[in-house]
């Protein structure tokens, strides 16, 4: 039997007494709860761990991850994720972070069928055809990638304007959206500064008239 997840034990021991070595009372405190001020809805892809490109320490951010960052109106565990983020946790920024290189959004861009993931990838053709105009005068498939891993971006954050949840909570708070791209080449990200901070900021057809 393969034996190498073992090291993945060995990590985590070592991670524990790195951390009780520098404060005894760490794990204590992660103990008592969480008030996290950000939450993170990122790509499942193993390279962008949110509190590792951050620079922050558990409990900080609170995450949300899947095949290239997507808000879809009808995916119960992201909704579920946005409420309790929103209405538990009181977290007053929402991040969605995709990146260069991402396996989902060069996936979209082609004719290929990967399987079931396909119907997950039909909403990033969407966000394709929606630009197609712009995407087709770029030169080649990696600068079509980048932009179109933006434009995915922009569009998520678009989408999470547009729920219930978000706009229940602009009528009693401020709560903040941003749109950012991790790169992977250089470790930085970019912020697209596609920050929505009310429903003012979206189409008047997606504005609910939440109860008061």
């Amino acid at each position: 039997m393969d034996k190498s997840y073992k090291r993945l034990i060995d990590g985590n021991k070592k991670f524990a007494l790195e951390k009780r070595f520098d404060d005894p009372e760490y794990f204590k405190k992660l103990s008592l709860g969480q008030t996290p001020d950000y939450l993170w809805i990122g790509c499942s892809d193993s390279r962008v761990p949110a509190n590792e490109v951050t620079g922050t320490e558990s409990g900080e951010i609170f995450v949300h991850r899947n095949v290239a960052n997507l808000v879809v109106h009808t995916d119960m565990n992201l909704l579920t994720v946005l409420e309790y983020a929103v209405k538990n946790l009181k977290i007053k920024h929402i991040i969605v972070c995709g990146h260069y290189g991402c396996g989902g959004i060069r996936a979209a861009m082609s004719n290929s069928s990967f399987g079931f993931v396909d119907n997950w990838l039909r909403n990033i053709k969407d966000v394709y055809n929606k630009n197609h105009q712009e995407l087709s005068l770029l030169g080649d498939d990696d600068k079509r990638a980048d932009r179109l891993t933006e434009l995915n971006v922009i569009e998520q954050v678009r989408n999470l304007a547009k729920t219930t949840i978000v706009q229940q909570a602009w009528k009693e708070r401020p709560l903040h959206l941003h749109g950012w791209v991790y790169g992977i080449n250089s470790g930085l990200i970019t912020d697209l500064k596609v920050i929505h901070d009310g429903s003012e900021d979206i189409e008047e057809i997606y504005r609910f008239k939440t109860p008061e």
